[in-house]
């Protein structure tokens, strides 16, 4: 039997079961190797990689929400695109998230940035790489990653109907963009600026995709996200 270079969740695995055969993942299982002996700290730990794939089943997914790469300050990344754990202070852009999320459906600006309630009910919170070295924002970029995570997106958009695609700013509309045409006849994709304070001005603030994403879900016989956290 072949080993496989990673060990994911059964649902992905059975998706993703020819991805999981190609060379550039052995590379990539490689290069972290890598990083752990050079003694780089890399986030988010280990067991926290896949962590969007293991509360989010593929079956399950409703929504997904692209992030570019982990936080790279100590504590912060915990496997969710824009999500930190319990306890940590809300980045900026999650500040603005929330923020949005006030506006659009009246819901109070939570004390804890943790989205894992969004992920446990469908919410893929994808982040373009999976992992970082601390202190140096896309230092594992172009190493394997973006391959696989274009692999898991296409996936969703072959094999699934009715999903939200919330892309906010440009790296993550350009991501999805090679698979435009599976997305435009069975899927709803929300567009806007990203959430970071240099750009939420121009186009996220009063975007309004958290009840645009409810009313396409329900729309189609779903049931909406709950958004509180």
């Amino acid at each position: 039997m072949t080993l496989l270079p990673f060990d994911l969740p059964r649902s992905w695995a059975e998706v993703l079961k020819d991805e999981l055969k190609k060379s550039y993942l052995v590379r990539l299982k490689a290069f972290l190797a890598q990083e752990q002996f050079l003694g780089h700290i890399v986030y988010p730990s280990e067991k926290n990689i896949f962590r969007a794939l293991e509360l989010t089943s593929f079956d399950n997914v409703k929504v997904v929400l692209v992030g570019q790469d982990p936080y790279h300050g100590p504590g912060q990344a915990h496997g969710l695109s824009f999500s930190v754990p319990q306890g940590i202070r809300p980045p900026p852009s999650l500040q603005n998230i929330f923020k949005e999320l006030l506006s659009d459906l009246g819901i109070p600006v939570p004390s804890t940035g943790c989205l894992e309630p969004w992920a446990k009910q469908g919410v893929l919170l994808l982040n373009a790489t999976l992992t970082v070295r601390e202190a140096e924002p896309l230092s594992h970029h172009k190493k394997g990653w973006e391959e696989f995570t274009d692999a898991i997106i296409q996936r969703i958009a072959e094999r699934k109907k009715h999903v939200v695609f919330m892309l906010w700013g440009k790296n993550a509309q350009e991501k999805c963009e090679r698979f435009s045409h599976l997305l435009k006849d069975n899927h709803l994709v929300l567009t806007a600026a990203h959430p970071s304070p240099y750009s939420a001005n121009n186009g996220f603030f009063g975007c309004k995709h958290f009840s645009q994403a409810n009313a396409y879900l329900v729309a189609h016989g779903l049931e909406p996200i709950q958004w509180a956290v």
